[in-house]
C-alpha cells in the first residue's frame, strides 16, 4: 500500500518506482565500491573496481539524461534535484543542471545539435593541439572529450554567458579539484584509476552518440536562428539513428539505459528507458536492417577515430537512408565525436 502510494504520488510511470530506484541505487553502488576497490592491494580487484566505478559514472549520466527529460518524477523540481545529484558521480556538476537540460531540449525541439564551441574552427587556429589531439586518439585517449570537460570544468571563465556562475563554479572546482589532488599526493595509485575510470565513461559515451544523427552542429546555443527543420518529425526519424548494443539480447542495452534504441527515444521523448525496447518494437518491428549493428559501430569507431577530430562534412556526405546503409557497412568516414548531453554548450 505504501509503495503504491508512493508511486502515484511522486513518480511519473507506474513502474518507475522499482525501475529507477534500482538504477538509482546501483549507480550509487558502483560508484562507492568500485572506488573503495581502487584501494585494493590486489590487482585484479583494482581492475573490476575500476570497471565497476566507469560503469557507475555511466549510468549515473544516464540517468540525467532521464531526469532532463521529467521522466522520472511527477514534479520537474524532484527530477531536477537528481539530476543535480547524479551529476556529481560521472563529473558534470561543474556547470548546472538547468544548462545541460535546456541545450539537450533545444536538440529535442529544434531537430539540431545547437552548440556555443566551434571545436571545428578551434582545431583549425591551433593545428599542434589538432596533432596533439590525434595521436591521442590514435591510442584510443579521448583527448578530444578531455577539451571538451576543460571547457566544462571551467565554464564561467571560458563562456561569456555564464559568468554570473563563477562562484559557484569555483567552488566545484576547489572541491573536486582538492578531493583528485589530495588522492594524487597521497594514493597516486587510486587517482591514476580513477581517472581511468573516467576515460573509460567518456569512451562509452561517445561511442553511443557518434551515429546517432548524421546532422552537422549550429552555432546556435545563445544567437536563436530558426532552424529549418523543427518541428518535422519525419524529417527527425529520418536523420536519427539506433544503435542498440544486441537485438538478439536485448537485456544488454541496459548496460547504457537503452540509449541506443534512439529513434524510438526521439518519437517519443517522455518514454523511460525501461519501455524504448517496446516502442522500438513497435516501430521497427525489431527488424535489424533498421539499425546499425553493434559490430560495425566498433569498425566505425576503430577507423574513424582519429579522422573524425577535424572532420567537416563534404557535399556528398551520406544522409538518411544512405547514412544509415553506410553505417551498417561498417566503412565510410561518417560519424560524429565529442557530442553529449554532459556538455552544456
Amino acid at each position: 500500500m505504501m509503495v503504491r502510494m508512493l508511486t502515484k504520488s511522486f513518480m511519473k510511470d507506474p513502474l518507475g518506482l522499482p525501475y529507477y530506484g534500482a538504477t538509482v541505487l546501483y549507480a550509487i553502488a558502483a560508484y562507492v565500491l568500485g572506488f573503495a576497490g581502487l584501494f585494493s592491494a590486489n590487482w585484479m580487484v583494482n581492475v573490476g573496481a575500476t570497471l565497476l566505478l566507469a560503469h557507475g559514472m555511466i549510468i549515473a549520466a544516464y540517468m540525467i539524461h532521464e531526469c532532463g527529460h521529467n521522466m522520472v518524477f511527477l514534479h520537474s523540481r524532484h527530477n531536477t534535484h537528481l539530476g543535480r545529484v547524479m551529476s556529481w558521480f560521472c563529473g558534470a556538476a561543474y556547470g548546472t543542471y538547468e544548462d545541460m537540460r535546456y541545450k539537450h531540449f533545444r536538440h529535442h525541439v529544434d531537430n539540431d545539435d545547437v552548440v556555443w564551441f566551434d571545436y571545428e574552427a578551434y582545431f583549425e587556429r591551433h593545428p599542434l593541439v589538432t596533432n596533439i589531439t590525434r595521436v591521442l586518439e590514435w591510442f584510443y585517449i579521448p583527448a578530444h572529450d578531455l577539451i571538451m570537460h576543460f571547457v566544462m570544468v571551467f565554464t564561467s571563465f571560458i563562456i561569456p554567458q555564464r559568468r554570473d556562475q563563477r562562484a559557484r563554479n569555483v567552488a566545484i572546482i576547489l572541491i573536486r579539484g582538492g578531493i583528485f589532488l589530495a588522492l594524487l599526493v597521497y594514493v597516486p595509485k587510486v587517482a591514476l584509476l580513477y581517472a581511468v575510470a573516467y576515460l573509460v565513461m567518456m569512451q562509452v559515451l561517445r561511442f553511443m552518440d557518434s551515429v546517432q544523427h548524421d546532422y552537422p552542429y549550429n552555432l546556435t546555443l545563445f544567437d536563436y536562428v530558426k532552424p529549418p527543420h523543427k518541428g518535422d518529425k519525419e524529417w527527425e526519424q529520418e536523420h536519427t539513428f539506433s544503435n542498440p548494443i544486441s537485438l538478439r539480447f536485448p537485456k544488454l542495452n541496459w548496460l547504457v539505459l537503452n540509449f541506443g534504441y534512439h529513434n524510438a527515444h526521439h518519437a517519443d521523448m517522455n518514454v523511460p528507458f525501461f519501455r524504448l525496447p517496446e516502442l522500438h518494437r513497435e516501430l521497427t518491428g525489431n527488424d535489424p536492417s533498421r539499425v546499425i549493428p553493434f559490430a560495425s559501430q566498433l569498425q566505425l569507431f576503430h577507423r574513424n577515430r582519429v579522422q573524425r577530430i577535424y572532420n567537416p562534412q563534404p557535399e556528398d556526405y551520406p544522409k538518411g537512408e544512405a547514412y544509415l546503409r553506410t553505417a551498417q557497412s561498417g566503412r565510410g568516414s561518417i560519424g560524429g565525436n565529442a557530442a553529449s548531453f554532459l556538455t552544456s554548450f
